[in-house]
């Protein structure tokens, strides 16, 4: 009956290696889904901070356009203010040319005046003298009508010839004042075209570079929605996985409590065995390997809970046990390894699925140099599984460990505090 028992049992210990080994490869497909989640949302950050340095520099060009909008509608207010000069200019160069026409018709009717002098002066024998004139009077009387006619001529003759000067002075001063200041003004109007045409140049490179920003914005905008489409299918996926995960701990957990079972038949047909075959022999008995011990010796450095990191507060889901580098560390209780391997920020680690009294629990044991067990494989409890270390996120050797009530999910969200379950 016993090697019946033995065989069952054997047999029951044998099937765990199968499926935790399914398990290592679920939650090692778990882990990948969580480190490429995070990689994922890091770059989603990165997108998203430099969408926001390209919007920054986009209100800093846009502020730019406006400015320049502003400098071109002042220059284009002055270049109509010189416009309205221009044109006043030129009504007052048309009242000019109005007035040049009619000193022009003086001028030539007095040079028609003095031509017809000059032709009557040539008849009468090519010169008038006036002395001859006066002395032929007959009188005093007609002396004097000769010489107040004479003076007359005289003074008419002058008169003709300063009017003249005068007109032809004024006409040239009136034609060189308005030329000058109808050049200075076209002068003025040309600059400010030049500086409109240079604020339109940069207006339009300026909308040049903001269409090119916008443009990476949305191209940016695209990846990043790209991204968060990825993210949300990695999430989607390792929701799936630590479903899977947990429902091959549970499994697993079955097997544990079915061989947890046959063990307490078997210790317990021992017991009768050997009660029956010498009353008088004294058997200690067998450990039962049930609650957690102490997986390694060493001093509590970070109790469960909420702690400061230095980076930030965490909620820690373990305590931390400060030992030195490749110090034995032992399985806490009696059950199978469900996982032996590299895992993230826990570096290189251990999770072993335990059934107690009908109830699944997990260890799990982090930061390991070592590792000297295998998935599938069942281990009692103080038997040795690995040496401690500092890998993954770890500033110096100890041992993590963490007590689940029920399968390890990457929320860890039943773990327990290990000091209330250790006896």
């Amino acid at each position: 009956m016993l090697s019946g028992v033995s065989a069952v049992l054997a047999l029951t210990l044998l099937m765990p290696s199968v499926n935790a080994s399914k398990l290592s490869e679920l939650e090692q497909k778990q882990q990948e889904m969580k480190e490429q989640k995070s990689e994922l949302n890091s770059s989603i950050q990165n997108k998203a901070e430099k969408i926001n340095k390209n919007e920054s520099k986009l209100e800093k060009l846009m502020g730019k356009i406006k400015e320049l909008n502003h400098k071109i509608d002042e220059t284009s207010a002055k270049i109509e203010r010189v416009q309205g000069d221009i044109n006043v200019t030129k009504e007052e160069i048309d009242e000019l040319k109005k007035s040049i026409e009619e000193l022009e018709r003086k001028i030539a009717e007095r040079e028609e005046l003095l031509k017809e002098r000059a032709r009557a002066i040539q008849l009468s024998g090519g010169s008038v003298d006036y002395v001859d004139v006066l002395l032929g009077a007959n009188s005093f009387v007609d002396f004097i009508d000769r010489f107040s006619a004479v003076n007359t001529l005289l003074e008419a003759d002058r008169e003709i010839m300063r009017e003249q000067a005068e007109d032809k002075k004024m006409l040239a001063e009136q034609k060189a004042q308005v030329e000058e200041k109808l050049a200075k003004q076209e002068e003025r109007r040309a600059e400010l075209e030049q500086l409109k045409s240079s604020l339109d140049g940069q207006k339009k490179e300026q909308a040049g570079l903001v269409e090119e920003l916008k443009a990476e914005q949305r191209r940016l905008a695209k990846e990043k929605s790209s991204l968060e489409d990825k993210r949300n299918d990695v999430i989607k996926i390792s929701a799936d996985l630590e479903k899977k995960v947990a429902k091959e701990q549970a499994r697993l957990a079955e097997i544990a409590r079915k061989a947890e079972e046959a063990e307490k038949r078997r210790l317990a047909a021992q017991r009768k065995a050997d009660a029956a075959s010498s009353a008088n022999t004294y058997v200690a008995a067998a450990p039962t390997g049930s609650g957690f011990i102490n997986p390694a010796s060493g001093r509590l450095t970070s109790n469960f809970g909420g702690r400061n990191i230095g980076a930030g507060n965490e909620n820690h889901r373990g305590i931390d046990v400060a030992v030195g580098m490749g110090t034995r560390v032992s399985a806490s209780a009696a059950g199978q390894i469900s996982y032996a391997g590299a895992m993230g920020t826990y570096g290189n680690v251990v999770m072993i699925t335990h059934s107690m009294n009908g109830q699944m629990y997990t260890t799990v044991y982090a930061h390991l140099s070592q590792i000297h067990v295998s998935v599938g494989q069942s281990v009692t409890q103080g038997q040795q599984i690995a040496a401690s270390g500092s890998t993954g996120r770890s500033t110096g050797p100890h041992l993590h460990f963490e007590i689940h009530i029920g399968p390890w999910n990457s929320a860890r969200s039943n773990a327990v505090n290990p000091i209330n379950y250790i006896n």
